[in-house]
C-alpha cells in the first residue's frame, strides 16, 4: 500500500514505518527499545524516528514519474569548482592535507513538498541502489529520497562493518592508480575512526579495492570491519566516524577546514547518514547520502563531489561530478 504524503513514514532496508511514536535529536534513544528511521546532516545535526509498525516494502516501480520542470543551478560552477580543485592541490602542496573531498549542490525550485514515493519509485526504476532510503517526515519538516551505494555503517551487536566508496569511472577500465591509491588512503582513515571505539586487534580489511558495478559507473569499494568495545552505543559509535571519511578527506580535522572555506552552502543531508536501526535487537545499517535528494525551503537539493589529491587533474574531477549525478538528473526532468 503506498502510503500518504501527509503521513509520517519511511522506507528503508525494504521495509515500510509507519505510525510515527517519538522523535529525538539524542543517538542515544538508537540503544533503547522500538525500530527507528535515522537522518543526520553533514554537519551533525540527527533526527531519529521511532515507529510502531515495520512491514516488509519494496517501492512501487509502477507509481507515476517524478518530474521536475525548474532548470537546475549549482552552487559551484565549473570554473568555481576547477579553482577549487587547484586550491586543494596547492594545500596538498604545502603539507596542510592529503586529501579533500570537494562538493558542490545543485538545486531546482519546487515550492511545495515533491511528492516522495513517487520520486523513490523513479530512482528505484532508474537507479537502484543497494542502500535507497526514502524519509516523509512532515512533522518535523524532514524529507529524503536517497539512492546511495555506500554502506557507512552496518551493526550486528558487537560488529560493525563500513564500505568507502573512493575511484569512480564509467568503467572499470577507467579506474587509476590515482583511485586505487585515494581509496587505500581513506581505508586507512575509516579504520582509525572505527579503531577509537573497537576492541584493540580487532579492526580488520576483509575487502580491498572491490570494483563494483552501478547504474551507468563504476566504483571502488573497500570493507573494514571491527568489534565494537564493550558498552560502546550508536552515539559513541556516530561521534566517531560521523562524517564519513570518504566523504571529507585525510587528515579528516584538517579537510572538514578546507571544505569549510571552499564550498559557498551547506552540504545538509547529502554527505551526511539515513538508514535505519533496530534498537531491541542491536542491529542497524546507515548509507552516506550520496546520490540524494532533500527537499528544504522551497528547494529540491542534490549534492555531488569528488575526491581531490596531488594527482587529481581539475577537468576530469569536475566531470566525475557530473558523472554522479547525470543519471539522477535525467531520471527526473
Amino acid at each position: 500500500m503506498r502510503p500518504s504524503p501527509q503521513d509520517d513514514w519511511a522506507v528503508a532496508g525494504g521495509c515500510l514505518y509507519a505510525g510515527l511514536e517519538a522523535v529525538t535529536d539524542d543517538p542515544r534513544a538508537l540503544d533503547t527499545s522500538g525500530r527507528w528511521i535515522v537522518v543526520e546532516t553533514f554537519d551533525g545535526r540527527i533526527v531519529c524516528a521511532r515507529f510502531a509498525t515495520v512491514t516488509p516494502h519494496d517501492v512501487d516501480t509502477a507509481t507515476p514519474h517524478h518530474r521536475i520542470a525548474a532548470p537546475w543551478t549549482s552552487s559551484l560552477d565549473q570554473a568555481a569548482y576547477v579553482d577549487a580543485v587547484e586550491t586543494v592541490r596547492e594545500r596538498i602542496a604545502s603539507g596542510d592535507v592529503y586529501q579533500v573531498n570537494v562538493c558542490r549542490v545543485l538545486a531546482a525550485e519546487a515550492e511545495t513538498v515533491p511528492d516522495l514515493y513517487a520520486l523513490a519509485a523513479t530512482l528505484a526504476r532508474r537507479n537502484p541502489a543497494p542502500y535507497a532510503a526514502t524519509v516523509n517526515l512532515p512533522s518535523v519538516g524532514v524529507y529524503v529520497a536517497s539512492a546511495s551505494p555506500e554502506l557507512f555503517l552496518r551493526r550486528d551487536r558487537d560488529i560493525v562493518v563500513s564500505g568507502p566508496i573512493k575511484g569512480t569511472a564509467r568503467t572499470a577500465a577507467g579506474l587509476t592508480d590515482k583511485d586505487r591509491a585515494e581509496n587505500v588512503m581513506i581505508v586507512d582513515l575509516v579504520r582509525n575512526d572505527l579503531g577509537r571505539v573497537a576492541v584493540t586487534g580487532s579492526v580488520e580489511v576483509p575487502e580491498l579495492l572491490a570494483t563494483e558495478q552501478h547504474p551507468g559507473l563504476v566504483h571502488l569499494v573497500s570493507r573494514v570491519r571491527v568489534q565494537l568495545r564493550p558498552g560502546t552505543g550508536w552515539a559513541e559509535l556516530l561521534a566517531a566516524t560521523a562524517p564519513a571519511g570518504s566523504i571529507t578527506g585525510a587528515p579528516k580535522s584538517s579537510a572538514l577546514r578546507i571544505i569549510n572555506e571552499l564550498e559557498p552552502v551547506p552540504r545538509g543531508v547529502y554527505c551526511g547518514a539515513v538508514g535505519w536501526v533496530d534498537a531491541d535487537n542491536q542491529r542497524g545499517e546507515l548509507a552516506v547520502a550520496i546520490r540524494t535528494f532533500e527537499w528544504s525551503e522551497g528547494r529540491l537539493l542534490l549534492g555531488t563531489g569528488a575526491g581531490i589529491t596531488w594527482g587529481s587533474d581539475p577537468q576530469r574531477e569536475w566531470e566525475e561530478t557530473e558523472l554522479k549525478v547525470s543519471r539522477l538528473i535525467g531520471a527526473v526532468t
